[in-house]
Order: structure tokens, then C-alpha cells, then sequence
């Protein structure tokens, strides 16, 4: 039966393919249910267009006739009756349908094992690298073929229950006899002596016979006994070693994978098939506790000598102790709240019952309650020592009434609106800080199953979380959720983790957490690797092999600061991943940055380039910074230059992208890429177009053009000094009275000029009528303007050098920076210094 088996992994349309080979001419159940007997049977040595095979068809179909009968037969209870039914209307559906053409069924059982096998051959070809997939791997074949053995033992037993019970009825029957004619025999007293010699002796043969088959039939039966007994520990033994496997292996593999997920690591994946598992396992061990129960009322019905009744006992016991493992360590939390968790925000969590379904625990739907508790507590927990009504701090919203969905069979609880109130903190050891902190939140229920024959108190921790109360917080919180999250072992006493890791431990988890926030499989390279660890021990080597059997210790992550900085090693890697995630995403994906990469590495890597080269690089000096390295030819020699860091603030400002753009001196990005190529369509659009050209303007005529404008617009501060260098001819007259203020301009704006006067329509009474004198021109100045201070000297980057001493005082301006020239067309609206002397605004016309 391993096709059945490989062919119920199938999934999405191969799945489907396979279920449209079944239906009235062979149900599916039939497949289901024999699939053993099916595939045992040589169907291929059967030649369909031979009339002489018939014979064997007629055979084949009568065996599986008769084997869909023995099957019913031996479905009892309340959930098999009607399977039972099911089974034997099919049995004669199938005769009635093949009895005339026995080598259609042959025909179409062929049909159907080709197919499968096909399909299960193409799911596992199409699998990456020519493995299996992971639903068909070697465990859970495994798995499902152990559920399988239990299946047929759990019905094996069931049947020699039924068989001992009958046997058993059978002996009280004959006991009863015996007893009648010991009745019989005390009663011949009162007959005359000849009648009572005759009617004794006859009475006695018949009750020697009678007690002489009691004799052997009760050996018989305690034998019947002994040998169920040992077949419900066979299966006890299997069952035990199955829960094994699903609980402390697949189960916790699934939480590890639910804690990575926190790292950044893959989705820890559904838990349908875990709870399918789940759900089997649960469904086997009530039918052999309710089988061992059944067993446990015989003896007392018919006590015999031996010792059966220590046995079912122990056998009661050890189901019991089976059925509340599963119970207890089914209760998980699917949804974990937040790892770093603020005080008075809104969180969320979900736990989730496996076999709640399965026990029908929803027909009395338990309550789930939420509370905090410290590691401490944790630990009290685990060693089962009294912690009730011990937490450490309040939550809100705290308790959520378990809901079963009908459609999914899950029973879960969905706690929406918990907010946490208050925390309770305990006394820190050393030098850990509130950072270093852990708690859990404890989610803990009670139910009943069996109509309250047995009553479970479940308890589940979650992960481990840090509580903050201010967003500075969130980087050194994170910080501890990483090392725990990346560095603890199952079966840990809460929340234990180890001080030191291997350096390429560590990186890996760097590495997780690295592609997750960039949503990029471009993860750290060896090289950017070997840089943090540069960073992080303090070391010139640039050889990956030295690193390997280092190790880093808690306090070098994010406890010491780095030599000569005021941060930890942690705070500058989570500075990057802010920046790149809020701002470079796009460029890190595309290979544009470099970033790990320290300043004697740029102006190694750059010096060998033509001039105009420049790369993207993290900033050593500053949290969430990253700098502009690029090379230029200066009067003496060629240099390399570094911008001043831009951070999250800048670029909340004006994008990388736009900034590279600005900078005219900038050409190819290392090695050789020209930076429009790169850049290009990352670019902000221009706000307007025109067909003017700055150094050629003229009068505007209808049909006028919308003037694009940003809201609102503000003229920047120049002295009466400035206005000439700017502005060259723009000098004018105006009846414009201070103060100005700002006004907010809706688009579009239309510029009319009418015999040398200019107007602004949508707002002539915020601007007075101004007589122009000369044609205005072209204002070459974008805002925003950024002052850049590098090695002590003040740059203001759009200003031409006329006009640097005005704007940036004491800023002497060397090559390479170039005043920056902006295409479309601003016109400035000048007051004279007589009219306004204190600043000037930008109408906008």
C-alpha cells in the first residue's frame, strides 16, 4: 500500500488529477480501505483482450467483493456503523456493476495504479535538485505507514474483544447451567430413593461434563485474556514510540522553525498536517482506552484467578498517561505575540488545540486566560511548583473563549485586543539591563473530555518577551529577542541561553535577519562577513578561515561598546538594517551599494578607477549612516573624497537616488557603471516641463502651460547683497507691502505676461500687479539647499562661488563641487531693498 500512501501527499492539481480517477464505477473509499489487498494483486498479468482471462477477473472481483464485506463487517461502534454500511452498499455496487464484464474492473484498476503512479513520479521529479518532496519524505512515509500498522492492530484487537466478551457470555450461560443442576441435585433429598439414585446419577454426569468444560473454558478465556492484554501492549508500545515522534520531534521542529521565524528565518509552515496527526493519534488511543475499559468490565464480570486485573491496571494507567501527554502538548500557541512588546499598545496571539476537534472538547467550548510572568516564574512552572495567581503585571483583555471552525476543524482562541497595563520588574543582576529582561506571556486552560472523565489543566509559554516602554528601547530589546531566538536549545529551563557562540553561528542568524528585512535572497556575502567580523573583534585580518573557531560573547554583541565609539557592534549592524529597510532596499537589491566596507577599503578600491567613480558605503562613525566615497584629480594628486554620512532623516528629505543625480561630479559607479544607468529610474520626475530653455526665455503666450508647483512655497532668506547674484536682470519695482506671508497655491498657475506686466491669476490679491522691466530670468537655484561641512570648510552646493560668501558664511568653496543647475524654469518676484529689506519671498508666478 506505499502508493496509497505517496499518492495521499499529492497536493494542488496532481492532487485533484487523482481524485477525478474515482467515482460511482470505483469509489475512492474502496481504494482507501484495500488499498493493501489492491496493490498485492497482479492485475498487470492479466491480458484484457484475452476472453480466457475472464475466468481470473471473475475470481478477482469476488475476492474483492468479499474482501469489502469482511471489512464492513468488522466496523463497529458508533462511528463505524456507518462506515459499515458505506462498505457493504459498495460491495454490491461493484458486483452488480462487473458481474457480466469482470475485466472492466481489471481494466479500470489498471488504469487507476497507472495514474498514480505517474502522478506521485512527477510530484517527486518536479521537486528542486531531484529530492523528494518534503510531503513525501522518508519520515512521513514513515509516520503514516506506523498509523496504518495501528490501525489494523487497533482493529485486531477490537475484533478478539468481541470475540473474549462472546466467549465469556457464553461461559456465564454455562456457569448458570451449572449452578441449576447443583440445584437440581440438592433438591433429589425429597425424592424416593430408587427415582433419586436414577435422576442423581444422570445429574452428575451432566454436571461433571459441565464443570469440566467451565474448567478448560476458564483457562481458555484467562489465556484469551493474557494474550489481548499483551496485544494492547504491543500496540500501547507503538503508539507510545508514534506520539514520540510527532510530539518531540516534528512538533518541536515546528516550534524552532516558529522561532527562527522571529529572526527573519522561513514561515514555520501550516499545522493541518500536524494536526491531522494529531487528530489520529487521539482517535487511536481513546479506542484502545475505551478497548482496555471494556476489558477492565469483563473482569470484574468474571473474575479468575491470575493476574489480569494488575495488568489492565497498568495498561489504564500507561493509555492514560499516553492520551494526557498529547492533550497537554497539543496546546500551542499558533500566533505568538509580539517579542518586543511596548506597554499600553495593542497586541495580538492565538493558541490553538490540536485534538480539541477530535475530543469534541467544542461542545463545551473551555476558556483560555493570558497572564505575564517572569523567567523566574517560568522556571517555577516547568518544576511544577505553584505559581497560581502569581504573575507580573496586568494585562487587559486577557481571556478569550475557545471557538471551533466547523469548515477546518480547528478549535483556537483569538485573543485581538490585549494591551499590556503595567510590568512588575525584578532585581537585575550585574550589569544586565531592562533590555536584557525576559519575560513570557503564560496562556493556561481547563476542560473536560470523555463527559468529565478526565479533566485536563493545560498550560503554554511563549516565546520569550522583552518588555519596553519607550521606542529607544526597540534596539537593544531586539537585540536580546535575536540571541535567544537564534541561540536556544530545546528543552531549555526558561529562558537559558549560551554567553559565547561560534563566530559563524552568530553570522548566520546576521544573515537571516539581514535578507528578511530586505526581502531579498541577497543576503551577506563572505566579504561583508569577514567585515563585520573585522568590526567586531577589533581585528586587520581579511582571511574568512581566521574567524571560523572564534567566538563572540554576549557582551561584545551588544553590551561593550566598540573601541573608540559610543556603540555596541548590535546597534551599528540594526543602525544599517533601519536605514536599508526605510530607504535602500531597492538599491541593495539591485547590487548598488556596497556598504560593508571601511574607508582605507574605498580608497584602495577607487584610486585604481577614472575620476568620477564614487561607491555607496556604511558609515563607521555614525548609527544608520551611509557615505559617498569618490574619486577626483586634485592640483597635486588624484584624492578620494567622503561625503558627509547621509541618514534616515536626510533621505526622509530627499532620496539617495535624487542626491546622486545632484551631484554632477559623480559618473560611474564602482567599477564602471555609469550612475544614470543605475539610478535612472529611480529618479523624481521633474515637477514641470517646458520648452523654455533657461538661457533663452521669452514672453509666455496662450495657450499657456500649467506651472507645476509644490505647496506651500517659500522663498528662501537672501541680504539685498544676494539679490543682484542671483538674479542677474531681475531687478524690479513693486507696490508689495511687508510683511509678506506664505500662501498655499492650488495648481495649476498660469503666468500671463501683458505689455511687460505680470500677473498672477488664481491670486491677484495676494500679489499685486508688478511692473517688470526686463525679462526675468531663470531662477538656477532648486530647493532644497543642503550645506555640507567637510574637513572643516562649509559648502552650500548650489550656490555659484559669487555668491557662497552671502549664503554659507566662511565657506570657501573648492572643486569639485559645482553649482547645481535646475532646468525648469522658477521665476523670483525681487522687492527692493527700500520696500523689504528683511527677506525676500518667491511668488511663484
Amino acid at each position: 500500500m506505499a502508493m496509497w500512501i505517496q499518492a495521499q501527499q499529492l497536493q494542488g492539481e496532481a492532487l485533484h488529477q487523482m481524485q477525478a480517477l474515482y467515482g460511482q464505477h470505483f469509489p475512492i473509499e474502496v481504494r482507501h480501505y484495500l488499498a493493501q489487498w489492491i496493490e498485492s494483486q497482479l492485475w498487470d498479468s492479466l491480458e484484457l483482450d484475452n476472453p480466457a482471462e475472464e475466468a481470473k477477473a471473475k475470481r478477482l472481483l469476488e475476492s474483492l467483493v468479499s474482501e469489502l464485506q469482511k471489512k464492513a463487517q468488522l466496523q463497529g461502534g458508533e462511528d463505524g456503523f456507518l462506515l459499515k454500511i458505506k462498505l457493504g452498499h459498495y460491495a454490491t455496487q461493484l458486483k452488480s456493476t462487473y458481474d457480466r464484464c469482470p475485466l472492466e474492473l481489471v481494466r479500470c484498476i489498471k488504469h487507476i495504479l497507472q495514474s498514480e503512479q505517474r502522478l506521485v513520479q512527477e510530484a517527486t521529479n518536479a521537486s528542486d535538485g531531484g529530492q523528494a518532496m518534503d510531503s513525501l519524505s522518508q519520515r512521513h512515509q514513515q509516520i503514516n505507514q506506523a498509523f496504518e500498522e495501528l490501525r489494523v492492530s487497533t482493529q485486531d484487537t477490537e475484533s478478539e474483544l468481541r470475540k473474549l466478551q462472546h466467549s465469556q457470555e457464553y461461559f456465564i450461560i454455562q456457569y448458570q447451567e451449572n449452578l441449576r443442576i447443583q440445584a437440581q441435585l440438592s433438591s433429589l433429598s425429597s425424592l424416593p430413593p430408587a427415582e433419586r439414585s436414577q435422576r442423581e446419577t444422570s445429574l452428575q454426569s451432566k454436571r461433571a461434563t459441565v464443570e469440566a468444560w467451565l474448567t478448560r473454558e476458564a483457562t481458555t478465556l484467562q489465556k484469551h485474556r493474557l494474550d489481548l492484554s499483551e496485544q494492547h501492549q504491543k500496540t500501547l508500545s507503538v503508539l507510545r514510540k508514534q506520539q514520540t515522534l510527532i510530539l518531540d520531534e516534528e512538533l518541536i521542529q515546528w516550534k524552532r522553525r516558529q522561532q527562527l521565524a522571529g529572526n527573519g528565518g522561513p514561515h514555520e509552515g501550516g499545522l493541518d498536517v500536524l494536526q491531522s496527526w494529531c487528530e489520529k493519534l487521539a482517535d487511536l488511543i481513546w479506542q484502545n482506552r475505551q478497548q482496555i475499559r471494556r476489558c477492565e468490565h469483563l473482569t470484574q464480570q468474571l473474575p479468575l484467578p491470575g493476574p489480569m486485573e494488575e495488568l489492565l491496571s497498568k495498561l489504564n494507567a500507561d493509555i492514560t498517561d499516553i492520551i494526557s501527554a498529547l492533550v497537554t502538548s497539543t496546546f500551542i500557541i499558533e500566533k505568538q505575540p509580539p517579542q518586543v512588546l511596548k506597554t499600553q499598545i495593542k497586541f495580538a496571539a492565538t493558541v490553538r488545540l490540536l485534538v480539541g476537534g477530535k475530543l469534541n472538547v467544542h461542545m463545551n467550548p473551555p476558556q483560555v486566560k493570558a497572564v505575564i510572568v517572569s523567567e523566574q516564574q517560568a522556571k517555577a512552572l516547568l518544576k511544577n511548583e505553584s505559581t497560581h495567581s502569581e504573575s507580573s503585571g496586568e494585562i487587559l483583555n486577557n481571556n478569550c473563549v475557545m471557538e471551533y471552525h466547523q469548515a477546518t476543524g480547528t478549535l483556537s482562541a483569538h485573543f485581538r485586543n490585549m494591551s499590556l497595563k503595567r510590568i512588575k520588574r525584578s532585581d537585575r543582576r550585574g550589569a544586565e539591563s531592562v533590555t536584557e529582561e525576559k519575560f513570557t506571556v503564560l496562556f493556561e486552560s481547563q476542560f473536560s473530555v470523555g463527559g468529565n472523565e478526565l479533566v485536563f489543566h493545560v498550560k503554554t509559554l511563549s516565546l520569550p518577551v522583552v518588555v519596553i516602554v519607550h521606542g529607544s528601547q526597540d534596539n537593544n530589546a531586539t537585540a536580546t529577542v535575536l540571541w535567544d531566538n537564534a541561540f536556544a536549545e530545546p528543552g531549555r529551563v526558561p529562558f537559558v541561553v549560551p554567553d559565547k557562540v561560534l563566530w559563524p553561528q552568530l553570522c548566520d542568524a546576521l544573515d537571516m535577519k539581514y535578507k528578511a528585512e530586505m526581502h531579498s535572497g541577497r543576503g551577506l556575502s563572505e566579504d561583508n562577513l569577514v567585515f563585520l567580523a573585522q568590526k567586531a573583534f577589533s581585528s586587520g585580518s581579511n582571511n574568512p578561515e581566521d574567524y571560523r573557531s572564534m567566538t563572540i560573547s554576549w557582551a561584545q554583541f551588544n553590551r561593550e561598546s566598540l573601541p573608540g565609539r559610543n556603540f555596541t557592534f548590535w546597534q551599528w549592524f540594526d543602525g544599517v538594517v533601519e536605514l536599508m529597510k526605510k530607504h535602500l532596499k531597492p538599491h541593495w537589491n539591485d547590487g548598488a551599494i556596497l556598504g560593508f566596507v571601511n574607508k582605507q577599503q574605498a580608497q584602495d578600491l577607487l584610486l585604481s578607477k577614472p575620476n568620477g567613480t564614487f561607491l555607496l558605503r556604511f558609515s563607521d562613525s555614525e548609527i544608520g549612516g551611509i557615505t559617498i566615497a569618490w574619486v577626483a584629480e586634485n592640483p597635486n594628486k588624484r584624492l578620494v573624497w567622503n561625503l558627509l554620512p547621509y541618514t534616515t532623516k536626510d533621505f526622509s528629505i530627499r532620496s539617495l537616488a535624487d542626491r546622486i543625480s545632484d551631484l554632477n561630479h559623480l559618473l560611474f559607479l564602482y567599477p564602471d557603471r555609469p550612475k544614470d544607468e543605475v539610478f535612472a529610474k529611480y529618479y523624481t520626475p521633474p515637477l514641470f516641463s517646458s520648452s523654455l530653455s533657461p538661457q533663452t526665455p521669452e514672453l509666455l503666450q496662450p495657450p499657456l502651460q500649467p506651472h507645476t508647483v509644490q505647496l506651500p512655497l517659500y522663498n528662501h532668506h537672501f541680504t539685498a547683497t544676494a539679490t543682484a547674484t542671483h538674479c542677474t536682470t531681475a531687478a524690479t519695482t513693486t507696490t508689495v507691502q511687508p510683511p509678506l506671508q506664505p500662501h498655499t497655491v492650488q495648481l495649476p498657475l498660469y503666468n500671463h505676461h501683458y505689455n511687460h506686466t505680470l500677473y498672477n491669476r488664481r491670486y491677484n490679491r495676494h500679489c499685486t500687479t508688478a511692473t517688470v522691466q526686463s525679462l526675468l530670468q531663470p531662477h538656477t537655484v532648486q530647493p532644497p539647499l543642503y550645506n555640507r561641512r567637510y574637513n572643516h570648510t562649509l559648502y552650500n552646493r548650489h550656490c555659484t562661488t559669487a555668491a557662497t560668501t552671502t549664503h554659507c558664511t566662511t565657506a570657501t568653496v573648492q572643486p569639485p563641487l559645482q553649482p547645481h543647475t535646475v532646468q525648469p524654469p522658477l521665476y523670483n518676484h525681487h522687492c527692493t531693498p527700500t520696500h523689504y529689506t528683511t527677506s525676500l519671498y518667491n511668488h511663484t508666478l
